[in-house]
């Protein structure tokens, strides 16, 4: 009721101001115009760029309006976001209507302002590729700095447009160091080929991306519960939501684009401390066995137990095991837990047909990296001690047990939990944060090339 109030009162403010009948079809014609605009880059769908066309150059009748109104309702309809008002979208008035079918979305105001700011951009001929074929670092000097910083200024990251030195300086290095910071790239304030690349994505493409993953993350979000984990994959970031807010947020290291992170969704169902590490085939064969090759003694530094196809210990020298690596290799590996354990002192197991999970890391050094597709597909967790903590808390049945286990590195114990938690991988490459930040971010696995 509260959503209909205040729409009837912006409603009544607006008609204090306007003449009649035709200024309140003017003004529905301009909501609706700015909806399918929307809607035509998610779907890039004819239907939908057809509105566009006939809302921009025609005064339109009820009864079309009607139709394209309707259009709009279940286009969020079928994706669980809800609309405004249900109520107030069969007044007379098309102005209040048009108000009533705008989704129900945090946010969506300001994707509206960005996408109509992009839609200007591309409409002028300003976004010819930049090139570069060297880094221009801060304190250079460069005939590209004035290009680049106008660039900055029409995308929000400067607060000048112009400049009459060629020179990086401080104030064009922050304005970089801001770009970088929201496309999810190392923030030197150096303009190099990552850079550069984003720079040049143009605003039109930039307007499609932004839609498309707003929506897709807003159909998500609409369907979820009030407790489950998210990972983002291209954002290379985990955020535990617990009754609608965000409790915890982390960096991650997903898989690398030849051994990408798959998509899923699936429930944690139990915690681990102190893992041991069953090596799937294919890293042993990719990764483990060539440093047998090079050095026998591989095996024992990292801790590793080796087996044979009937689950007998097998032990050998090390340059048995260098000479067995040349060949067929019908063996299995498992490293014991332990200080050097490729899992680190927690494993977050649940079901899935790829035998991914969430787990710690010996080489925490590799959270630092900007790009951090590193894995062969698991999802390694920065802040592992917080997400266990947190577990332990809220769903780990022994705590007792779970306090007793922390005392003993090497001891494996898996815990139950009292209810699982629901866990999802998903893909969204641009969002807009708290700040009111347009963020992207590269697309790793190529999954969204169509944008």
């Amino acid at each position: 009721m509260r959503v209909v109030s205040v729409i009837c009162c912006i409603a009544l403010l607006f008609m204090t101001f306007t003449s009649p009948a035709n200024e309140r079809m003017k003004s529905a014609q301009k909501l609706l115009y700015q909806q399918v605009s929307l809607l035509a880059l998610v779907e890039n769908s004819d239907k939908f760029n057809e509105y566009k066309q006939l809302l921009f150059k025609s005064s339109l009748s009820v009864e079309q309006l009607i139709i394209i109104e309707s259009d709009i309702a279940q286009f969020w309809f079928q994706r669980q976001i809800p609309i405004r008002s249900e109520e107030l979208t069969q007044t007379k008035d098309p102005f209040v209507r048009a108000m009533a079918i705008e989704p129900q979305l945090a946010g969506y105001l300001e994707l509206q302002n960005r996408i109509r700011h992009l839609q200007w951009l591309a409409e002028q001929d300003w976004w010819q590729p930049i090139e570069l074929d060297h880094l221009v670092r801060p304190n250079q000097m460069d005939a590209i700095v004035p290009v680049v910083l106008r660039r900055l200024w029409l995308l929000g990251d400067a607060k000048v447009a112009v400049t009459e030195s060629t020179r990086l300086s401080p104030a064009i290095v922050d304005a970089i160091k801001r770009f970088q910071g929201r496309h999810g790239l190392k923030a030197d304030g150096i303009i190099g080929p990552e850079t550069l690349k984003w720079l040049n994505v143009s605003p039109k493409k930039r307007a499609s991306i932004l839609a498309k993953n707003f929506v897709n993350r807003a159909e998500f979000m609409a369907q979820r519960g009030d407790r489950f984990l998210v990972i983002n994959v291209p954002a290379f970031e985990m955020e535990l939501f617990n009754n609608g807010k965000v409790e915890l947020v982390s960096r991650v290291i997903v898989g690398k684009p030849y051994r990408p992170t798959p998509l899923l969704s699936s429930s944690i169902s139990n915690v681990v401390i102190n893992p041991s590490w069953r090596v799937p085939k294919k890293i042993l064969y990719n990764d483990l066995l060539p440093q047998v090759r090079k050095d026998g003694n591989y095996i024992a530094e990292r801790n590793f137990d080796v087996y044979d196809r009937n689950n007998n210990l097998v032990v050998r020298t090390p340059e048995q095991w260098r000479d067995l690596a040349k060949g067929p290799f019908p063996f299995r590996f498992v490293q014991r837990p332990g200080s050097n354990n490729t899992l680190g002192r927690y494993k977050f197991y649940f079901p899935n047909e790829f035998s991914v999970y969430l787990h710690d890391t010996s080489d925490p050094r590799l959270f630092q990296r900007s790009n951090r597709a590193l894995s062969s597909g698991c999802i390694r967790v920065e802040n592992v001690e917080g997400l266990a903590n947190w577990m332990a808390a809220n769903l780990v049945k022994d705590k007792q047990t779970w306090v007793d286990r922390h005392a003993d590195r090497n001891r494996t114990q898996w815990f139950a939990l009292n209810s699982t938690l629901d866990v999802h991988l998903v893909y969204w490459t641009a969002w807009i944060d708290d700040s009111n930040q347009v963020q992207y971010r590269n697309d790793i696995y190529q999954m969204q090339a169509g944008s």
